[in-house]
């Protein structure tokens, strides 16, 4: 990580903490504001901070990591595009990818957090191997989910990044549907209860996961795209935007 993302994440992750779900743009914009992070993509020319779109998946990962109540990845795009443009489309899919792949990340963490404490027949729900299966499964689905994450940022830095944002945003619309359905399985009914932090995670995660594309219109996208290019271009073409 470049000491620019280490400085924004470690101004940023704070912040999130603090405000959580429960911030509102009405009482806390101005907290967003005197950090200068809606700013975050605008030139620094024009009085901003002039980041990457690296930098602005650090800042959007932890904006879904704690489940920020805020919107600020929409604020940090309406600044470069506007919202009836598909460029506007496109990098809010993005955003929402990177926000997605945060908040996977949450869960998870707070997922292994209670089967390591709750007990069940005089042992960890952790030792039992049906469960440590499923959180193997979530882990690998919240991994690609990042992953995906990365390579759009990368490529939008880099310039053309239309098949990485499909490719991210249907990769993290997919990994929702199975780390949701493990988090709520592992915390039985305790999940669904409005006292317990996980619905903070798990209901905007449904949210972003139809928002800017749902798994059938970027599938859909996908598919065109390689129909049109032909079966023997596929793998070539696909090896050849990979790093």
């Amino acid at each position: 990580m470049s000491d620019t993302r280490r400085m924004l994440a470690e101004t940023a992750d704070p912040l999130f903490a603090e405000l959580g779900p429960g911030a509102t743009a009405e009482r806390d914009g101005d907290r967003l504001d005197e950090l200068g992070l809606p700013l975050l993509m605008v030139s620094e020319a024009d009085g901003g901070f002039g980041g990457t779109w690296l930098d602005a998946l650090t800042v959007f990962r932890l904006a879904g990591y704690h489940g920020l109540g805020i919107d600020l990845p929409r604020m940090v795009v309406a600044r470069i595009a506007a919202e009836e443009d598909e460029r506007f489309f496109h990098l809010m899919a993005f955003a929402r990818a990177a926000q997605i792949a945060g908040a996977l990340d949450a869960a998870l963490a707070m997922v292994v957090g209670y089967v390591n404490d709750r007990q069940q027949f005089g042992r960890p729900l952790g030792k039992f191997q049906a469960v440590q299966q499923s959180l193997a499964t979530f882990a690998c689905e919240a991994a690609a989910a990042n992953c995906a994450a990365v390579g759009a940022a990368q490529a939008l830095d880099e310039g053309d990044a239309e098949f990485e944002i499909a490719a991210a945003k249907l990769r993290a619309n997919r990994a929702v549907e199975v780390g949701t359905t493990v988090a709520h399985q592992v915390h039985g009914a305790i999940g669904f209860t409005q006292e317990y932090a996980l619905h903070d995670l798990t209901r905007p995660l449904w949210q972003w996961r139809s928002e800017f594309g749902n798994d059938a219109y970027w599938a859909r996208r996908l598919g065109k795209d390689v129909i049109a290019r032909g079966a023997d271009h596929f793998w070539p073409d696909l090896t050849a935007r990979t790093d």
